[in-house]
């Protein structure tokens, strides 16, 4: 059976064409089965992970949807990150070209006045919440004339504490509008959220990646103590090995340790929310082209971050809960690489990093650390693993990185460090249990057809989703 090509799926001769001076002309998996629904107008509930290909399965049929003469922005997509943000501009932005349309990012970290220039000539608009409700609040944007709305990582939205500030941007979009909503996760509050702000046929997706190979990911335990992590590390990175992420909990600690490595003679860049947005792109660049080869990032700060051949992930500090190691190693093994996960283990946080290695059935490589497997818990564990880097406060965290609170994409922190807050409104992410298909131990990819097309009413995007009601055929509430 010979593979489908964009054209085949209805994209524009400009777009497909667009697509193929980039290389694109095999559309993967979640592609094929979004891009025709966006087309055909109908709101998308997509569960895909991250790396799946999912930005030009919105992105292709939106740039398609939206015309040079429409009122700006026609199209608005909302980001967790800058660097997300920045790099679906970045990858969609000569595909945009082709249909005379302008793509804008819009983010913390910089100057106000210019990137609100910007972003008013912008027909597509990509925006991480906090700083869009900036602008909002100063009149320098308006989304009444939005007729795509686009949420991407919607889960991670969040667990980073956005739920509110997204609930006043959608309200503030029209209510005939199209919804996409896009999570490595469908189930739970990432569910319930999604039918909130889409009407009652949308058309439901889901892409699991078939499980990558045992081989692909070797996961290593290693009991340190903390005082010794420092030289554990140099150990790891005076051996074979190409680019190499290293996970810390808190942004101070992320600049410390790389003072450290800078001083012993190994070349490293930290990344984080109190960097600078030119800083954060210089110190991905270098790690892109390899001209460093260390990475220290904290959680939040690496979202979004896709960068090829990195053999090794190295958890400094050990990840908070099960779907946490599963997103950090998951940067490394992919597309049939090998890779190498590592995890440094002291007695402190020995219980709680196995509960996770029990968890994602690693037993027999944690207990080769010298540690001891315990089951005193089922699941994820929940906020108990407290980063070495920093202080730790009086209560563990539950949102991914600890966190002083502030918007993690303002400038004023990334959700990722100092001492025992988090974003105002966050749930964390540790309760949710394992997401399936993530990391490596997704199963097979399935698709779940929505309802046939119809005039069924629109849910409302009110915060307290169990009392909402429908407020119209085919309309939402603008208010809760």
């Amino acid at each position: 059976m010979s593979q489908q090509s964009f054209a085949d799926l209805g994209v524009s001769t400009a777009v497909a064409r667009a697509l193929a001076e980039r290389g694109f002309e095999e559309p993967f998996a979640i592609q094929r089965q979004v891009i025709g629904d966006v087309l055909a107008g109908r709101d998308v509930l997509a569960k895909s992970p991250t790396g799946s290909g999912k930005t030009l399965a919105f992105m292709v049929p939106l740039i398609d949807r939206i015309e040079a003469t429409d009122r700006r922005p026609a199209a608005l997509v909302l980001a967790p990150t800058r660097e997300l943000a920045t790099q679906i501009v970045e990858a969609t932005y000569p595909i945009a070209h082709a249909r005379a349309l302008k793509v804008r990012a819009v983010y913390g970290g910089v100057g106000l006045e210019k990137m609100a220039r910007e972003a008013r000539k912008a027909h597509i608009l990509v925006a991480t919440p906090g700083r869009l409700e900036d602008y909002l609040r100063r009149g320098d944007l308006t989304l009444e004339h939005v007729q795509i709305l686009v949420l991407d990582e919607a889960d991670r939205m969040l667990d980073m504490g956005f739920r509110p500030a997204v609930d006043r941007i959608v309200d503030q979009c029209r209510a005939d509008r199209q919804t996409l909503f896009f999570s490595a996760t469908l189930d739970g509050e990432a569910g319930r959220v999604a039918h909130a702000y889409t009407r009652d046929d949308a058309v439901r997706h889901e892409h699991n990646p078939p499980a990558q190979r045992a081989a692909d990911v070797e996961h290593r335990f290693h009991a340190v103590e903390r005082d010794d992590r420092v030289d554990a590390l140099l150990r790891e990175l005076r051996a074979e090995r190409e680019r190499t992420l290293v996970f810390v909990r808190t942004k101070r600690y992320a600049d410390r340790l790389v003072k450290k490595l800078l001083s012993e003679g190994e070349d490293a860049v930290a990344m984080h929310g109190d960097k600078s947005q030119r800083q954060r792109e210089r110190a991905l660049a270098a790690f892109e082209s390899g001209h460093v080869r260390t990475l220290v990032a904290t959680d939040v700060a690496a979202r979004g971050i896709h960068v090829d051949d990195v053999s090794h992930v190295i958890n400094f500090d050990p990840p908070e809960d099960r779907e946490g190691y599963v997103h950090r190693v998951g940067r490394t093994g992919r597309a049939g690489r090998n890779g190498v996960g590592v995890t440094f283990v002291s007695r402190e946080h020995a219980p709680d990093v196995a509960v996770i290695a029990g968890a994602l059935g690693l037993e027999r490589e944690f207990e080769a650390s010298g540690h001891v497997v315990t089951t005193r818990r089922s699941g994820p564990v929940k906020g108990s693993v407290r980063g070495g880097g920093g202080r730790s406060g009086g209560r563990p965290s539950a949102s991914p990185g600890g966190g002083r609170g502030g918007r993690p994409d303002s400038g004023r922190g990334d959700g990722g460090g100092g001492q025992d807050g988090r974003p105002a409104g966050g749930r964390g992410s540790a309760g949710h249990g394992g997401r399936s298909g993530s990391g490596h131990a997704g199963g097979g990819s399935s698709h779940t057809g929505g309802r046939p097309a119809g005039s069924k009413p629109r849910r409302t995007s009110g915060a307290n989703v169990a009392s909402a009601r429908p407020t119209g055929r085919g309309q939402r509430s603008r208010g809760r």
